[in-house]
């Protein structure tokens, strides 16, 4: 009888892809990545997907996040709005370790430094396991503000006048020296952060000396570009070698400009889906955000993100953002939702980029 079951079992193996889901994280934006985990949590298919949640706490402890997968045990109704990354400690390697029955994927919603910078991504290639996202140099690149602007530069990508400082560059004359470069107002960021943070809008010398200091609390490189007026217009990619893009969006802030509490807190910011555009404006920028995907070395999923000068230089890029947020009130799945797509849809579309992409790499190294 015990054969007979054991052959029963080995006739039907479970089928479902081994999900493990990375969360929290050790930069500015831990909280985010929390909320978004929770929400994915809750689209992913439970027939389709066996999920392990791992939390990161700000302390870069790594664990079984115990609350998490309690709640999943009760169904994706039981998931509260936030995860919470503590639990059971484990270490990173025993964590991302494939199991014997099925395929095994990495889902690092991770946003910010030492998540989506390239760290994990290092980390995973040398797990040798797929994971969703794009790769180790395009995190990288993408992460860093500095560096990505040098890389769209010399692909002819327009964008906002620039400069991009190293703290023991800064000197006291430095906020000058920006206000006469780029004029006033300017926008003062970290070069390596996401969702807004550290990011100020100097509208005086005094203004860009302070907001060079917050920066500076957050990295050694800054960047401070000329304020563009002009709409603020995102587009979704999705791909590998054949990338697609969303119909674009519009975001009318809430506040002076889009910054942290406008994107997660207040919701005082309007999304307009599809952006009010031409058929040729919305080609455009399109094609814009396409050719940004490929020269940054993007795959899987990123969010682009322009600046529409109306009246004068036309679609300036913003930055590119290779892990966008999945909270309820993120662009990017509702760019694709509003392009015909599925919220769970999507999720299975990116796991599937994730097989695809790493299996192309084995068999290109597998010499």
């Amino acid at each position: 009888m015990a054969a007979e079951a054991s052959a029963s079992l080995d006739a039907n193996p479970d089928p479902r892809i081994n999900l493990i889901v990375l969360f929290g994280g050790q930069s500015a934006e831990h909280d985010v990545s929390c909320t978004t985990a929770a929400h994915v949590l809750k689209a992913a298919d439970p027939a389709k997907y066996r999920i392990t949640p791992i939390g990161i706490g700000r302390d870069g402890r790594w664990s079984l996040a115990a609350g998490a997968l309690a709640a999943l045990g009760e169904g994706p109704h039981a998931l509260p709005g936030r995860l919470e990354a503590h639990g059971d400690v484990i270490e990173p390697t025993v964590a991302i370790t494939p199991t014997a029955a099925g395929q095994t994927v990495v889902v690092p919603l991770l946003h910010g430094p030492l998540g989506e910078d390239g760290t994990v991504q290092g980390m995973l290639e040398l797990a040798n396991l797929p994971y969703v996202g794009t790769g180790v140099l395009g995190s990288a690149v993408a992460m860093d503000k500095a560096m990505a602007k040098q890389v769209t530069t010399v692909n002819g990508i327009p964008q906002a006048r620039y400069m991009a400082l190293r703290a023991h560059e800064v000197t006291p004359g430095t906020p000058a020296a920006v206000a006469g470069a780029l004029g006033l107002p300017v926008f003062v960021k970290p070069a390596n952060m996401g969702s807004s943070v550290g990011v100020t809008k100097a509208k005086t010398v005094e203004e860009v000396r302070d907001a060079i200091a917050v920066a500076l609390s957050y990295d050694e490189w800054i960047v401070v570009e000329e304020a563009i007026v002009g709409r603020e217009i995102e587009v979704g990619v999705l791909g590998n070698l054949d990338p697609k893009a969303s119909l674009p969006g519009e975001i009318v802030p809430g506040a002076e400009f889009y910054d942290y509490a406008d994107k997660y807190v207040d919701d005082g910011s309007q999304a307009l889906i599809p952006a009010p555009l031409t058929a040729e404006q919305v080609a455009e920028v399109q094609e814009l955000a396409l050719r940004s995907f490929k020269a940054m070395r993007c795959e899987g999923l990123s969010r682009v993100d322009f600046f529409f000068e109306e009246g004068g230089r036309g679609f300036l890029l913003n930055e590119i953002n290779t892990m966008p947020g999945f909270t309820p009130i993120s662009m990017y799945p509702k760019l694709w939702i509003a392009s015909g797509m599925t919220y769970s849809g999507l999720i299975d579309e990116l796991v599937r980029l994730a097989i695809e992409r790493h299996g192309r790499q084995r068999r290109n190294t597998a010499h």
